[in-house]
């Protein structure tokens, strides 16, 4: 477990199927997520979820957890081939704790994480233009924009801008 001031970042579990339901199912979260987060988010969904990251070794997605809630979550993905020394960085949070923090807290929580565990040179997201929270938690963690890819994704048969955000290894870690 990763422990933060607010929050901390914690393995999936069975039995936090009800927790996924009751925090993913919100089409405000996946307007600003890619198509493979579905909507509406199913207790199916929440099993298959589950099903592919509660044995990942080492950990790649955990969930943010608030008391004993489990209010979304926070993976990173490393890249392959060319990219072997990158990894995305993607999380999500329940919309009744937005504008709190959380998401820049489990940023912060992850990205040591990231470099401890895999051997990278850089984490990077991919934000929506139209997410000035999830620019600003990545902001307040380091990270840099890069680029804005204009006209680059479709979400709701709308086409938007998406920003890649990044942050190198910091030459202090190992």
């Amino acid at each position: 477990m990763l422990t933060g001031n607010h929050i901390h970042l914690r393995p999936w579990k069975r039995g936090d199927e009800d927790d996924l339901v009751k925090h993913a199912n919100n089409q405000n979260i996946a307007s600003y997520l890619t198509d493979a987060f579905p909507h509406p988010y199913t207790l199916q969904d929440a099993v298959s979820f589950l099903d592919k990251v509660i044995d990942q070794r080492p950990i790649q997605v955990f969930a943010i957890g608030y008391q004993q809630e489990a209010i979304g979550a926070i993976g990173v993905f490393p890249q392959a081939g060319i990219h072997r020394k990158s990894a995305e960085i993607g999380y999500w949070l329940s919309e009744l704790y937005w504008g709190r923090g959380f998401v820049s807290e489990s940023i912060s929580l992850m990205v040591p994480y990231a470099f401890a565990t895999w051997d990278l040179n850089r984490l990077f997201a991919r934000p929506f233009y139209n997410n000035p929270g999830s620019k600003k938690a990545l902001e307040k963690s380091g990270f840099h924009l890069e680029a804005i890819l204009q006209k680059s994704i479709i979400k709701n048969n709308k086409v938007l801008d998406e920003c890649i955000y990044s942050l190198i290894k910091p030459a202090f870690l190992p």
